[in-house]
């Protein structure tokens, strides 16, 4: 399927392109982050646009597998009609049947019990194994970048809350300083003795000079904190991006690998469906020629009859076994659909009404 082909090139491409984009972001954060630690400017250079510009490329991406995901459905929602359409006749074989209804019957019925689905059941796995494996590789980035934020992050709350801690004290050290300039600014205001006065200014201009300090330490802390606050802020914005992505990716794996094991039981429901009725068809003309035969051939009739009775039998047993698996695998997909269905909504919609191109 060459559109297929296109298409996974187009996702692979996508997929390395987001994968450099989502690594370039996840740099800037650490290189933010030694700066603060060397004490240099620490000025985060994650802007909002690059992270809009990241976002905007993962939701093409994954709209792109999202479609391909949906191109897989309708194949398999095809299955039946192609298997309706086994049971038919060929052109030739109804061509054979205008000269010999039997050997035409006959061309069909070997047709029916060679079918094989095989085929198409490998190329629809192995088509979603491509998908797969794209989305694998991309969860692995997200979760190997997510935890490479996380542990900045921790770095940065627990210096974030000894900066704090720090600041609270440079604070309430201020506050008390300035009971203590109000009294020596009202003893010199009081003082009429030269040189008491000038002992309390003395003294007035070593406080004041170690409050200015202090303001300025506060001051350099308090931007600290600022820088810090941003830093934290951006990580967190990041690592929750990070989470949502690795969440639409393991809905889309989870749809595809429950899409896989619905495929199987359809698969085998439908090759059951097929083969029986060919049995049932062989079993029909067996009986209407055992009417026509002697007593001895009728006796071997009886025989094979016995025998795909017992044949029968054992497929009825086996057949609860298969439902109960078959409906809990639906159960899956239904669950799985609604999943992706939540996520993509807008992929959904379009494949339904055939608004592609628009």
């Amino acid at each position: 399927m060459a559109d297929f082909d296109a298409q996974v090139r187009e996702s692979q491409a996508q997929v390395a392109e987001a994968q450099v984009k989502i690594s370039e972001l996840t740099s800037r954060i650490e290189a933010a982050r030694r700066k603060m630690a060397a004490g240099t400017d620490a000025t985060l250079d994650i802007e909002n646009a690059t992270l809009e510009d990241v976002h905007a490329h993962t939701e093409a991406m994954n709209a792109n597998i999202a479609e391909l995901i949906m191109g897989l459905d309708d194949v398999t929602a095809g299955f039946s009609k192609d298997f309706a359409e086994m049971r038919d006749k060929t052109g030739w074989e109804s061509f054979v049947g205008i000269f010999s209804e039997a050997k035409s019957e006959s061309m069909r019925q070997e047709r029916m019990r060679t079918a094989s689905v095989d085929d198409k059941l490998q190329d629809l796995i192995s088509k979603s194994d491509i998908i797969v494996r794209l989305l694998e590789s991309q969860l692995a980035v997200l979760n190997e970048q997510k935890a490479k934020v996380e542990g900045n992050l921790v770095e940065t709350l627990d210096e974030r809350e000894a900066v704090v801690g720090e600041l609270e004290a440079l604070r309430a050290e201020i506050l008390a300083m300035d009971p203590k300039i109000i009294e020596l600014e009202n003893r010199i205001s009081m003082t009429q003795d030269a040189a008491a006065r000038t002992k309390l200014e003395s003294e007035l201009a070593d406080v004041n000079t170690r409050y200015n300090e202090l303001v300025q330490q506060e001051q350099v802390k308090l931007a600290k904190s600022q820088t810090l606050e941003r830093y934290i802020e951006k990580g967190k914005t990041w690592v929750d991006s990070l989470q949502n992505q690795a969440a639409t990716q393991m809905v889309l794996i989870n749809k595809l690998q429950t899409d896989t094991k619905q495929r199987v039981v359809l698969y085998d429901a439908l090759t059951k469906s097929l083969k029986t009725a060919q049995q049932q068809d062989v079993a029909h003309r067996i009986n209407e020629i055992g009417v026509k035969t002697d007593q001895e051939a009728q006796t071997a009739m009886a025989g094979i009859g016995a025998a795909t009775n017992a044949r029968m039998a054992d497929m009825l047993e086996a057949h609860e076994d298969h439902m109960v698996f078959a409906r809990k695998v639906l159960e899956q997909k239904q669950k799985a659909d609604e999943r992706f269905a939540r996520r993509f909504s807008a992929i959904v919609q379009k494949h339904d009404k055939n608004l592609y191109g628009g």
